[in-house]
């Protein structure tokens, strides 16, 4: 039917709604159901429903083939409800940055390619824990003073990552109830995770869309964003250790500048990026090394080059060690900073 013609595998996504007890058109959201069976040549196909849908008429389904030649799983996400479909797949065996992140905030969706990178990481720099920490809280903070005191109900959050505690929207409607989010990220298993990103408030409203932060056109032109965030007023960009994934810096620069253009008057731009300024000599020797190497997949900049992203905005305080950027604990009671590898900041569209 028009849910699934462009799904690739009709029979599993019907197989899916049969165990839930549901018909393809039914729009209610199953419980988590699985089931087992051979699917030839000794092979084992897992359907599992994943996630509420998006809207009513969607469904998120996952095949996962056990294939014992390959000693590995493939696992398919499809979204329907328009009838046009895509298709995206999730390599378990191939590390995802979204899934390594929440590995290293302690969370358990990702896979044991992602624990290994993060544990790579770990070894070379052992303040990674600490880091992602201050990164998080950081986000906190300037939510919170964005819907606050700024006075800001819109955010579009591009780099979503994993939901963990305290996403933007949860964060932001505590101070306004009616605060409406954007969610954007490129990894599909973000998708799959992504009702824990949709329990909005009833005033306010929340989506998620499956882009890639390279074509920020493609962003600020869909629809569903279009329907929860009005680019007429104000609005708070956040670019939360996304841009480190852009290796080149004229191509960061005009993405950040691509958006922020795109903003009216009154918006703010909240950013960090990673950075080894604070590194003791010997860690930061290493991390050029592995850069020249091409062993790393996320790219530091200099304090200089992150504070460059805000150019013709006004700065909120200073770019600064993102575990310091309104910190409200003493400095005594703060992380070293060279175990806080980024720098952060936020700043308003005059």
């Amino acid at each position: 039917n028009g849910h699934t013609r462009n799904f690739p595998a009709h029979a599993a996504l019907g197989k899916a709604h049969k165990l839930a007890g549901r018909s393809a058109s039914d729009d209610r959201c199953p419980r988590e159901r699985a089931d087992r069976h051979h699917a030839g040549s000794g092979k084992m196909l897992w359907i599992l429903i994943l996630i509420c849908p998006l809207r009513a008429s969607e469904w998120v389904v996952a095949e996962y083939w056990d294939r014992a030649e390959a000693g590995g799983a493939t696992v398919y996400c499809g979204r329907m409800g328009d009838g046009e479909g895509w298709v995206q797949r999730i390599d378990p065996e191939t590390m995802h940055p979204a899934r390594r992140y929440n590995y290293l905030l302690g969370g358990k969706d990702n896979f044991a390619a992602d624990r290994a990178s993060g544990d790579l990481i770990k070894a070379a720099f052992p303040g990674v824990f600490i880091s992602v920490t201050e990164n998080r809280r950081f986000l906190q903070r300037a939510v919170r003073h964005l819907a606050g005191e700024a006075g800001i109900d819109q955010f579009l959050d591009i780099g979503t990552g994993l939901p963990t505690a305290d996403n933007t929207h949860e964060i932001a409607q505590r101070v306004n109830p009616a605060a409406r989010v954007a969610y954007v990220d490129n990894d599909p298993m973000v998708m799959a995770h992504s009702r824990a990103l949709l329990t909005s408030t009833p005033q306010g409203r929340t989506c998620y869309v499956e882009q890639d932060l390279r074509r920020p056109d493609l962003i600020l032109a869909d629809p569903e964003i279009r329907e929860v965030i009005d680019l007429g007023r104000p609005v708070a960009l956040m670019l939360i250790a996304v841009l480190h994934f852009i290796q080149d810096d004229d191509e960061a620069r005009a993405i950040v500048a691509r958006l922020v253009d795109a903003l009216p008057s009154g918006s703010y731009l909240a950013l960090t990026h990673l950075s080894v300024d604070t590194f003791p000599p010997d860690l930061r020797a290493d991390h050029d090394r592995r850069a020249a190497a091409g062993q790393v997949d996320a790219f530091a900049r200099t304090k200089e080059q992150i504070t460059g992203f805000f150019t013709g905005l006004d700065p909120v305080g200073p770019v600064e060690v993102v575990s310091d950027w309104h910190a409200e604990v003493p400095p005594a009671q703060r992380p070293r900073h060279e175990d806080v590898a980024g720098f952060g900041g936020v700043a308003r569209k005059p």
